[in-house]
């Protein structure tokens, strides 16, 4: 019986502050480059009246996921917490113009915490350096998880950033049961090598019970595994998990599934604004993976997807993407 979601993404819902700055802004504003940080709502507003012209454009890691699998066709949805405030008004429009399924309640006006933000700060080289307020986000909770659309669903979609919340592992829980006792499979991913210091041993422990799909890049891989070697990390998450998906940078990706493995090779294109990619990347894999294609063919997607939403800034697609594999001969 064909279910009525191909995947159903749960992670931060959030709205990204997009701006462009030079490396002595981040260093005089204590940035560190190229990471996600967590600040508070106070630091979030003296940031932000800081920095030049911005862009406001939804985002949120496995939001921007959902809306690649929306573009391309998918049937999908989304679980994350906005509040019925400006920028949650921005977040709920953008993905459900997309054709994706939203449907967590709002919080309040009156409520004091205020939809999630990232101030993403971005730049010559292309590289995003992440200052993220949670906001509302931070508070999702089993309650806000519906049983009946994970069970629902082929696959959720866990982001790993979520794991950053008082009952956010309680609430990824309620979902893995709800769908792998419907049948479905579970992918994550791992977002942040910060991330997984901070949540190493809940990480680990979904790897080995849970996980049918690990999502990383090499040095989130390297850190879930300890090890400065890149294909023992990369062994020891296929020993753990049936399919692993690395990207690493401009060395494109890698595809293992038990004994097979595939390097994928990156699509050369000039890199405007990094956030997003590996979100992309998951999106386009996941879609190829719910409509049939084989693991080399969706890691080729997948590079693709990455290669467009790093030509622009914002980390949702701005170019059509079915219309773009078709043109690389991918369907």
């Amino acid at each position: 019986m064909t279910k009525r979601f191909q995947v159903v993404g749960i992670g931060n819902a959030m709205v990204d502050v997009l701006s462009h700055c030079e490396d002595a802004f981040l260093a005089t504003n204590g940035v560190e480059k190229g990471i996600m940080q967590l600040i508070d709502m106070d630091r979030a507003v003296d940031l932000y009246a800081r920095v030049g012209p911005a862009k406001e454009i939804s985002g949120g890691s496995a939001a921007n996921t959902i809306a690649g699998i929306a573009q391309l066709g998918g049937r999908t949805a989304y679980v994350g917490k906005v509040k019925n405030d400006q920028l949650g008004a921005i977040f709920v429009h953008d993905l459900r113009a997309q054709g994706a399924v939203y449907e967590t309640a709002l919080a309040s006006k009156a409520s004091e915490a205020e939809t999630g933000r990232c101030i993403v700060l971005v730049t010559p080289d292309g590289e995003r350096s992440m200052n993220t307020y949670l906001g509302w986000s931070e508070f999702l909770a089993p309650d806000d998880i519906d049983t009946a659309m994970m069970a629902d669903a082929d696959w959720i979609f866990l982001e790993g950033y979520r794991f950053d919340g008082p009952q956010s592992h309680a609430a990824f829980a309620k979902a893995i049961a709800a769908t792998k006792g419907a049948g479905g499979r579970v992918s994550v991913t791992l977002s942040d090598p910060f991330c997984i210091d901070r949540h190493r041993a809940a990480f680990a422990k979904m790897l080995r019970e849970d996980v049918d799909l690990l999502f990383a890049n090499r040095a989130e891989i390297k850190s879930m595994f300890e090890t400065e070697d890149f294909d023992a990390a990369l062994s020891a998450a296929a020993a753990q998990v049936e399919i692993v998906a690395c990207t690493d940078s401009e060395n494109g990706a890698f595809i293992v599934n038990g004994g097979d493995r595939w390097h994928v090779p990156a699509v050369p294109t000039k890199v405007i604004d990094a956030t997003g990619a590996g979100d992309l990347f998951a999106g386009a894999f996941l879609w190829g993976l719910t409509n049939g294609h084989e693991l080399e063919s969706c890691g080729r997607m997948a590079c693709l997807a990455a290669s467009e939403v790093i030509s622009h800034i914002g980390a949702r697609p701005e170019a059509d993407l079915g219309a773009l594999f078709r043109q690389h001969g991918l369907l």
